[in-house]
């Protein structure tokens, strides 16, 4: 099964995905994971995305696409794969649509806002060796300071309420089209974001089984 993940950041869409790999034993493709490694093997696509990439230009989706068609050509994409990442607007998808690449169905792992502000301006990330704490969920034994190296742990600025209200708001300008586009297609399913990361694992296997 092919299947596109989509989630504001922060809903844990990235957990469900890893989850859904080991499950379903198919892989999770980043786009720019599968851009390094097409310039790093040096294939045309590859070729073609370097020079915009050494501009600091955006790499235009038909390269994407043909890198995404060389990938899910191997063999341990043949059982199916996760999109996460792309496409991230109704233009993307309509080109994918054009490049013959078939998407079964869409996982929406939705979570209100105020949910995922309080989530993400709760995370503490340790300077020393960058291991995630939270300041509810998973607090450190000693406040601002890491379990395991004894160094500082500070909120990053992506995680302050203001950048992820930024983002939040990006997002939903973005992504509202790309759910109408897929809803009409009837390859939408939403699944209702959990506090328990397990329950949310077992709501996005029924919905991918069901």
């Amino acid at each position: 099964m092919n299947m596109i993940f989509l989630g504001a950041p922060g809903a844990g869409k990235g957990t469900q995905a890893e989850v859904v790999c080991r499950e379903l034993n198919i892989p999770a493709l980043s786009t720019g994971n599968m851009l390094r490694e097409a310039v790093k093997n040096g294939t045309p696509a590859g070729l073609a995305a370097k020079d915009y990439m050494d501009r600091g230009d955006l790499v235009p989706d038909e390269i994407v696409i043909g890198i995404l068609k060389d990938r899910i050509a191997k063999d341990d994409a043949k059982n199916g794969f996760i999109l996460d990442g792309f496409p991230r607007t109704v233009a993307q998808a309509e080109a994918l649509e054009n490049m013959g690449v078939r998407i079964d169905k869409v996982i929406e792992i939705d979570v209100p806002d105020e949910a995922i502000t309080a989530r993400m301006s709760g995370r503490r990330v340790c300077e020393g060796c960058g291991n995630s704490y939270h300041i509810k969920f998973k607090p450190t034994k000693v406040e601002g300071i890491c379990d395991a190296c004894g160094a500082k742990v500070v909120q990053r600025i992506d995680d302050k309420p203001e950048t992820v209200q930024a983002r939040l708001k990006t997002y939903h300008e973005k992504t509202a089209p790309l759910k109408d586009y897929y809803k009409s297609r009837g390859k939408l399913v939403t699944v209702q974001g959990q506090n328990e990361i397990e329950e949310t694992s077992r709501l996005t296997l029924a919905a991918i089984k069901g």
